[in-house]
């Protein structure tokens, strides 16, 4: 990888850490926002904070909002179509069977980048999403009830998540010359479109206290804000293949932030599911290492 491709990919990592603190900030706000409205809150923080940089560049970010609508519509069905579907999903099926089901976005990734061009899938990839996979449902999915029917139009609906935030993440890649500044305003849009999906359906709740405050301003500067901005520059110019491995961290970064906090306990389920994503990742990120061939084959080109 070049040295721009590592910089890339190190700041799309980022963003999965960032996601990493999710879990721990939702805790925070537990005032019973409705998703939403805690949808529209966060993606407005998410764009504020975008407009905050563009008013220290002394301008209103007028330029980044003239995008081709296949620019538009990646943006928006990306940011507002994964989330619309997510809490539908969660309204109609078990939390942790819809979060197994949406979480497959990241072997996706691994797949759908093999269309990309000049993007080869590599076995080490798939072998390295596969074992993080595996330590994700370690993490999220043992010791719960079984797929049920009855739970269908939700399994759809979480599946529909993995293929709409994996293909936003690959397809990004064909338009990684508009800049991330645009992403601003796709956040500006699924603000605008989640309040008028909270004024249609829900009942306002403002969270009551400082700490919930603390969460839901958290939410939107970090996995709101900063992540979707750095995920958008990493899966643009960093290593894609490898960032879809590396987001199955994110789980893991979630449950070990919870043991950190005594908001859960360490076990030895939780240990076996970091070996199997943290070794999925390591064989994933050492296929990239350049061989000595291809460095004596790059010498003799020079």
């Amino acid at each position: 990888m070049s040295q721009t491709n590592i910089r890339a990919t190190i700041i799309g990592f980022s963003a999965i850490a960032l996601w990493g603190t999710l879990a721990l900030l939702t805790r925070l706000t537990d005032a019973n926002i409705p998703p939403f409205q805690l949808m529209a809150m966060t993606f407005l923080i998410a764009f504020l904070l975008m407009l905050t940089k563009w008013r220290t560049e002394g301008h209103w970010g007028i330029k980044f909002l003239k995008q081709p609508k296949r620019v538009w519509s990646l943006g928006i069905v990306g940011y507002f179509g994964y989330h619309f579907c997510y809490f539908l999903a969660m309204a109609k099926a078990p939390a942790v069977q819809v979060s197994l089901l949406a979480y497959l976005w990241p072997l996706l990734i691994v797949i759908f980048s093999n269309l990309l061009p000049g993007h080869k899938l590599k076995a080490a990839h798939l072998l390295g999403a596969i074992a993080a996979l595996f330590g994700c449902y370690l993490l999220i999915g043992t010791g719960n009830e079984a797929f049920s029917d009855n739970y269908l139009a939700g399994y759809l609906l979480a599946l529909a998540c993995a293929f709409i935030w994996s293909s936003f993440s690959v397809a990004s890649r064909l338009v990684a010359k508009v800049p991330t500044d645009a992403a601003g305003w796709f956040c500006g849009g699924t603000a605008l479109l989640a309040l008028i999906c909270h004024l249609a359906w829900e009942s306002t709740v403002w969270p009551a206290n400082i700490t919930q405050w603390v969460g839901v301003i958290g939410l939107g500067l970090g996995p709101v804000g900063i992540a979707f901005f750095t995920w958008d520059y990493g899966v643009k110019h960093g290593n894609i293949q490898l960032l879809g491995v590396l987001a199955y961290s994110a789980p893991m970064i979630s449950v070990l932030l919870l043991v950190l906090f005594g908001l859960a306990a360490p076990t030895w389920t939780l240990a076996l599911a970091c070996v199997a994503i943290v070794g999925g990742s390591l064989i994933a990120g050492l296929s990239d290492r350049p061989q000595k061939g291809d460095l004596t084959n790059k010498k003799a080109a020079q």
